[in-house]
């Protein structure tokens, strides 16, 4: 690739939809600005307490999830641990009651979610996250259809990333394998050129041959110092790629620590990694 994806230039995808697909996203009070803050992680959700809706229950609670640049993180943790909560939390799709959001040296506790796209936010979502009646090319179109210069080079370098996009170019997207699939979502949030790329388990239900050519990409993708965090299911493995670890316990920071030092972490390898 022969430019990072997180090149300059706002991100102003306007087609970032609800992942359940119905209603509106509901977030918190987040029609404000964004404020500088200085120093600290390029993304982080720092002591993140809160629910869905202003009267739901608290899910998160005291929650800190961050990532560098060049870094992966990963979230991990039992079902229902709160992961891909904190994920939304994170994108201003969970109302919070405390804590805050801060992306390269600004406070974005406050902005919706299309305004943190703005910002430089990539979200992937697990679920109806392609147009499955659009071509594999017209879902990378879309990704980057608020952009005013050229596309050309970013749509390049998804293609070299994911070769096989290219030869299915003109395919409906909704013939493709669920591999394929993962393949074309991910793609469609790089032609914004995202200054962090989030992934909410972007290996669900595909085989393990095509899981691990999945992370082979995201490793490709973090080296070219764009910040990948993701929630993850395959905690073992994604712990083997990972520079920094998240393991969330109903919606609290169990562990936390590099990847290796969870893999190492008796306590992590008893309760999430099977011995």
């Amino acid at each position: 690739m022969s430019q990072p994806f997180d090149a300059p230039g706002y991100n102003r995808d306007s087609t970032i939809v609800n992942p359940k697909g119905q209603g509106e996203m509901r977030a918190g009070p987040q029609h404000g600005k964004a404020k500088p803050a200085p120093g600290g992680p390029f993304l982080i959700g720092d002591k993140m307490t809160g629910g869905y809706g202003k009267n739901g229950p608290d899910i998160l609670t005291d929650c800190t999830i961050a990532v560098d640049s060049g870094e992966i993180a990963v979230i991990v943790g039992p079902n229902g641990a709160g992961k891909s909560t904190g994920m939304k939390a994170l994108f201003g799709m969970l109302y919070l009651r405390a804590g805050s959001v801060r992306l390269d040296g600004e406070d974005i506790t406050d902005l919706t979610p299309q305004a943190r796209v703005a910002k430089g936010m990539g979200f992937v979502p697990q679920n109806n996250n392609i147009f499955t009646s659009m071509t594999v090319e017209e879902n990378l179109e879309m990704g980057a259809f608020i952009r005013r210069d050229d596309i050309t080079e970013t749509m390049e370098q998804v293609y070299d990333l994911f070769p096989i996009l290219k030869e299915k170019r003109n395919q409906p997207a909704g013939e493709l394998s669920g591999g394929q699939r993962q393949q074309v979502a991910v793609g469609r949030a790089l032609m914004t050129r995202p200054k962090v790329l989030m992934l909410d388990e972007p290996t669900a239900g595909v085989s393990p041959i095509v899981m691990d050519e999945l992370f082979d990409r995201i490793i490709e993708v973090a080296r070219t110092g764009l910040p990948v965090l993701m929630v993850e299911q395959n905690a073992r493995q994604a712990l083997e790629i990972a520079d920094k670890g998240f393991v969330l316990v109903q919606g609290q920071n169990a562990h936390t620590g590099t990847g290796k030092e969870l893999l190492a972490n008796p306590e992590v390898r008893q309760s999430f990694l099977g011995g």
